[in-house]
Formats: structure tokens, C-alpha cells, sequence
């Protein structure tokens, strides 16, 4: 557990530094094993149960008084609490707060607001390869109760599950009444143009609505951690850049279920969607993996109108790097990615793909599998 470890002892000093920590993550992510696992001594209330729900509810003042660290899980569901953290913060300067939430800053109503400047956030990210066998998590999807769990769930009948609870429960507790059904099909559209430039007026098209309504809609997709919104990088190179995002479902798994593959690598090697699913897990892993070494780090994408294209261009520890996924073992051509270090004056890249050793394509371009770019970037923690 290389990674848990990691952000355990990440955590503990963030909360060494600040009153309070949000955990922020997709349901279901481990973030409540995370805390016990950190935090072992604080007390725990879980505002999914009801009880823990009416007790904070009814007094948070007492509740929070009575305890000087305390873990709130599921946080969002309880808006008014947030202005008496805020009070109670002030006046104990010494207490400590975890709290852990399932939607983004800009949907955790009030924490923004209230808790600014005594809040610091992290992200958790599902299971990493340090953690369970890469191909496994490709297939599968990087949901914890996928994996590890006894008896192991069926993935199909799970991720459907799981799907339905985010879209009738969780968002509707946020304050936001929109169909389910208009947030699933929007979802399955995400999947079959996996990767792709987003387009709202055609979204919007197909779904009947404005393209103001998708874009509102994407924002709260990207606030439950369901989709990923890949920013193209800007520079002002003398080339007209592609401005609009790439729409990415953050985990394979929700991907594989929307798209209908059986959760196995030959019915997903037999599906016309398996390279964009292997970019998106190898994206998600490179990002996970480089926000947890370097808090700062940022994921782009690199497109020129006349396209040029590299998946990933990532900054980190102020240094870019460019990366291009390519499934298979065969080396791919070098021209895009040799043309967006060029412009961008980037002296490394890497081309991941499923190679076992690492193959020299060019100089300062590599080509290596997904482990190695991790220890390549320096960020595979250090065992102890």
C-alpha cells in the first residue's frame, strides 16, 4: 500500500500546517480508509448515517466542541455546518478537522466560502498500479470495492450501481435538480467520443438542450469526479492552438460499463474504443501520480489546428514534459511530439506504451511502459 502510505503521511503534515483538510475524491475512492489509516485517534461521524446526521445536525456548536479532532465523512450533505467550522476553527485554534467530500470545491457549498484561508484540499485518486496489477486495474476500473473486496463484486452490475447512486442521490443532495437521464446520456456520449474535443453545441444537439446547459452540466460532472476536462496548453507561439478541452470519463471502468464491453482484456481489445481507454488510463495514472509528488502540477493537452497532437503535456516541478500513449509495442512516428517540444521548448518526452523494455527513439524521446515513465518522472515513492 506504497501509495496509501504516501498520502497518509501527506496528509498528516498538511494538517500539521493547517486547521483543517478536505479529502476530496469520487465516492467510493477510500477516502474514509484513508482517514482512519492517517488519523487513527480522531473521532469519527459519518453523515451518511443517519444518526451521526441528526447529532451534528441538531448542535454542530456541541459536536464539535465536545471533540478536538474529528473526521466528518460525506460533508457535503450538511451546508450549514461549514459556517460553525469556520467559528469553531477561530476560537480553537489548536482543534483539527478532516473532512471528506465527494464533489469539488466549487460544489462543496460553503467550504469555499467559509473555510478560506483554514482549508487545504487533497485529492485522492482510485488505486494505483503501486498497488494492484496494471492490467487488472485497466480492465476493471480503479475503484477499491472493485478489487478488494470479498465476495468480488460483478463490475458490470456495480459500476451501474454505483452510476445511479451518483446521478439520483449524491447530486441531488448537492442542490442540483437535473434528469438522471439526461446526466446518463450524456455520460454514454462522453464514452463513445472518449478523448475527443469537446463540442457543446453538438452535446447540446443531441441532448435537446442549449449549449449553455451542457456546458452547466459538464461542471457538475467535473465536480463529482465522474469526467475529466483536459485543458489544451496555450502559448503564443506564431500557431492557432486548438482552445476547447478534451472530454475524457476519468475511470475505465465507468468507460467499459457505458460503452457496453464485457470486463475482460479480449472483449476489450476486440472493441473499437480500447486505445482511447488505454490513454485514459495511463492519463489518469501519470496525473494521480504526479499530483501526489508535486501538489502544483498541471495536465494539459497539446493541439494545433492543423493536427499536431501530444495526449499529455505535463508540468511539473516547473519543468514540462510532453507524453504521447500509444497502445502497443511497435514504435510510433516521433513527428508531433518532436514538433510540440519545438514550440514549446521542451527538452524530455515519452511515448507510453506496452513496451517491457525501454526503447530510445530520438534523442531525449523515450520510449518505455507505464511503470518506468513513473520512476523515470520520480514519482514511485521511495520504499522504506
Amino acid at each position: 500500500m506504497a501509495k496509501m502510505r504516501v498520502c497518509a503521511e501527506t496528509l498528516r503534515a498538511q494538517l500539521g500546517r493547517s486547521p483543517a483538510v478536505a479529502i476530496l475524491g469520487p465516492r467510493q475512492s477510500g477516502k474514509s480508509t484513508l482517514a482512519r489509516m492517517a488519523f487513527p485517534d480522531f473521532h469519527f461521524l459519518d453523515l451518511e448515517d443517519q444518526r451521526d446526521f441528526d447529532r451534528i445536525a441538531a448542535d454542530p456548536v456541541f459536536i464539535l466542541a465536545e471533540h478536538s479532532r474529528i473526521v466528518l465523512d460525506e460533508a457535503q450533505r450538511l451546508p450549514a455546518l461549514f459556517p460553525a467550522l469556520r467559528v469553531h476553527i477561530d476560537r480553537n485554534p489548536k482543534s483539527r478537522i478532516v473532512l471528506l467530500g465527494s464533489a469539488s470545491p466549487s460544489l462543496f457549498r460553503g467550504i469555499s466560502e467559509s473555510l478560506t484561508g483554514r482549508v487545504t484540499f487533497f485529492d485522492l485518486s482510485g488505486v494505483s498500479i503501486l498497488e494492484e496489477d496494471a492490467a487488472a486495474l485497466w480492465v476493471r476500473g480503479s475503484f477499491p470495492r472493485i478489487h478488494w473486496a470479498r465476495p468480488r463484486p460483478n463490475p458490470a452490475e456495480w459500476y451501474s450501481a454505483y452510476l445511479r447512486s451518483v446521478l439520483e442521490q449524491d447530486i441531488p443532495q448537492l442542490g442540483y435538480r437535473l434528469p438522471a437521464l439526461r446526466l446518463w446520456n450524456l455520460l454514454t456520449m462522453i464514452a463513445h467520443g472518449q478523448g475527443g474535443v469537446c463540442n457543446l453545441s453538438e452535446l447540446g444537439g443531441s441532448l435537446g438542450v442549449t449549449y449553455h446547459t451542457v456546458a452547466d452540466t459538464l461542471d457538475l460532472l467535473d465536480g463529482v469526479f465522474l469526467v475529466r476536462r483536459l485543458r489544451p496548453f496555450y502559448a503564443n507561439i506564431g500557431k492557432r492552438l486548438v482552445k476547447s478541452p478534451k472530454l475524457y470519463l476519468r475511470d475505465t471502468g465507468i468507460l467499459h460499463a457505458l460503452l457496453g464491453v464485457e470486463f475482460t482484456k479480449k472483449a476489450l481489445y476486440g472493441h473499437p474504443k480500447v486505445g482511447a481507454s488505454f490513454e485514459t488510463f495511463c492519463i489518469e495514472q501519470i496525473i494521480a501520480h504526479a499530483r501526489l509528488a508535486d501538489p502544483r502540477a498541471e495536465a494539459y493537452y497539446y493541439r494545433t489546428q492543423t493536427g499536431v497532437e501530444v495526449d499529455l503535456v505535463l508540468r511539473l516541478r516547473g519543468k514540462l514534459v510532453a507524453i504521447e500513449v500509444k497502445l502497443g509495442v511497435t514504435p510510433p512516428p516521433t513527428t508531433a511530439i518532436e514538433t510540440c517540444m519545438r514550440d514549446l521548448g521542451i527538452e524530455t518526452a515519452y511515448i507510453v506504451s506496452m513496451t517491457e523494455e525501454p526503447v530510445a527513439l530520438r534523442p531525449r524521446i523515450e520510449m518505455v511502459n507505464l511503470d518506468t515513465l513513473l520512476r523515470r518522472l520520480r514519482l514511485i515513492p521511495r520504499k522504506r
